[in-house]
């Protein structure tokens, strides 16, 4: 590539060879530019001189560059004045001074040169410490950036394990290392160990090295320090560790009360040993990941108290009638399981499952302020008695639409009792005017219904109970719906139930619901 003036000299460096030419050829001196490449990028020669470029290209090899902005005197005679030119304390090229053939002093061009070596010599410094100055914002920005991104991922909804992995690949694009680890304790068979949970590159740490470090990071921090940091590079290691690892940075994760964790790299690549601003990196970065612990750990807490209280709630309805007691619960599973048979076929994510389920949950909530001498009532009910259970689903829905974050919830609510030939209640609505979730919640609901024993008959077969849905297909329950729940394995299903799911279910995807909605339906 042909180089020029521009492309291998500073603004202010070019800016000053054309000023110091300028006064050079008043005096009758040739002045030529050389790049380190030995191409000429600036020919200054006065009006009626022959060009001396020859002259320049024979002495150009003997330029010595071992001193910044050096002046030196080359040629048979010393004539040839030569002063090294930099660019980030790299010789990029060389400037050459012939005097005037013809007679021209040369102790006048060499105080003219003199003084612009002392101006090179001071532009270089400058020019260095800008770019330093540069390099080292550049890297606090992308270091605010890697802060920045990390809060903005911070979503409690988002796995331990992806945002710590996020940390740590973020980490590897700032600082040059053989690799980073992230170890959290985990009850392990009783017992608190520690687990690798995330990394990136290669840390050769297994687990007796992992709890040995946990257990001098801990030494670290009652003696006053933040970290461990442990090298060989101007001292011995302060502890012993395998020979692989050349220095290592360990940072805390947790707070004063409780560590439950470490963050840990090895081997920095582009610098003797690891420093200050790496340690306040990885600490601040540790922090970050801390805080995202912690605030998992709540959310999970208040995962728990949300379906805990949900689940009381549903209890207490189902309760009313002990041939109803976990009717609810039956409902909500059937319906996941249904509606993950479903999603195999056709597009539906997790958040959409997991609303349908808690729509499963809650579909009787309506029956809460009907008497048990109503739910329980072994004869025929009257026309009032029936118009009150009937309004169940209008009831359900008023409660829980005044939750915003049950909104999604509220249509299994109130349309769990729709048939498909429009013969169902409290719409009367009919095939496609049915949302998804009311025509699954209809079919789970029955199946449970019919399987179970209620006060005015025995439980059916599970054989029976297929075979009165494979009857109500077009007219009560939706026939691609119903097919789909037939096909799949209702036996497993069944071993499942009667196996006492309840105890076994994730509780991983509640993105939607906090403590407003639990708050809001415990009163």
């Amino acid at each position: 590539m042909t180089q020029t003036l521009t492309s291998i000299l500073s603004s202010n460096l070019r800016s000053s060879i054309e000023s110091v030419r300028q006064r050079l050829h008043l005096l009758g001196a040739q002045v030529f530019v050389v790049s380190t490449q030995g191409e000429c990028v600036l020919e200054g020669i006065p009006e009626g001189q022959p060009s001396r470029y020859d002259q320049v290209m024979a002495v150009a090899p003997m330029v010595d560059h071992s001193e910044t902005a050096s002046l030196q005197r080359l040629g048979p005679d010393g004539r040839i004045l030569a002063l090294p030119l930099y660019r980030n304390q790299k010789s990029v090229a060389d400037m050459f001074v012939l005097p005037d053939p013809a007679g021209g002093s040369l102790e006048g061009l060499t105080a003219v040169v003199e003084a612009f070596s002392d101006l090179v010599c001071q532009a270089t410094k400058n020019a260095s410490q800008i770019e330093k100055i540069s390099t080292e914002l550049a890297h606090t920005y992308e270091e605010l950036m890697l802060v920045y991104n990390m809060s903005t991922h911070m979503r409690v909804t988002q796995t331990c394990a992806n945002y710590l992995q996020m940390a740590c690949d973020n980490l590897t694009q700032l600082v040059s290392v053989e690799g980073i680890a992230v170890f959290l304790e985990r009850k392990i068979e009783g017992i608190d160990r520690l687990v690798l949970i995330a990394g990136s590159g290669v840390v050769t740490i297994d687990q007796v090295i992992a709890d040995i470090l946990h257990n001098r990071l801990l030494q670290e921090i009652r003696n006053g320090a933040e970290a461990l940091l442990d090298s060989q590079v101007d001292r011995p290691f302060k502890f012993e560790w395998p020979q692989s690892i050349r220095n290592i940075l360990a940072v805390p994760l947790g707070h004063d009360s409780r560590i439950f964790g470490l963050m840990v790299a090895t081997n920095i690549q582009n610098k003797p040993d690891f420093d200050s601003v790496d340690l306040k990196l990885f600490t601040c970065v540790a922090n970050q990941c801390s805080v995202f612990i912690d605030n998992g750990r709540l959310f999970g807490d208040l995962k728990e108290l949300f379906i805990g209280s949900l689940k009381a709630l549903t209890n207490s309805i189902d309760a009313k009638d002990r041939y109803t007691r976990g009717h609810s619960d039956r409902v909500a599973f059937i319906s996941r399981w249904i509606a993950e048979r479903i999603a195999e076929r056709q597009p539906m994510d997790d958040d959409q499952i997991h609303q349908i389920y808690l729509a499963g949950l809650l579909h009787d909530i309506g029956k809460i302020g009907i008497s048990e001498s109503v739910l329980c009532k072994k004869g025929k009910l009257t026309d009032e008695e029936r118009s009150r259970i009937m309004a169940h689903p209008r009831i359900g829905a008023s409660i829980l639409s005044d939750i915003k974050q049950m909104k999604q919830i509220v249509p299994g609510v109130l349309y769990h009792h729709e048939k498909i030939d429009g013969s169902g209640y409290p719409e009367g609505l009919k095939g496609d005017q049915i949302p998804l979730v009311g025509k699954i919640i209809s079919l789970a609901d029955a199946f449970d219904a019919m399987t179970s024993r209620r006060v005015y008959r025995d439980a059916m077969t599970i054989k029976k109970a297929c075979s009165e849905i494979e009857k109500g297909l077009g007219t009560h329950f939706d026939e691609t719906i119903g097919r789909i729940f037939l096909e799949s394995d209702i036996r497993k299903l069944w071993e499942i139930i009667q196996d006492g799911f309840i105890e076994s279910w994730d509780y991983s995807n509640f993105s939607e619901y906090g403590a407003v909605a639990v708050g809001t339906l415990i009163q």
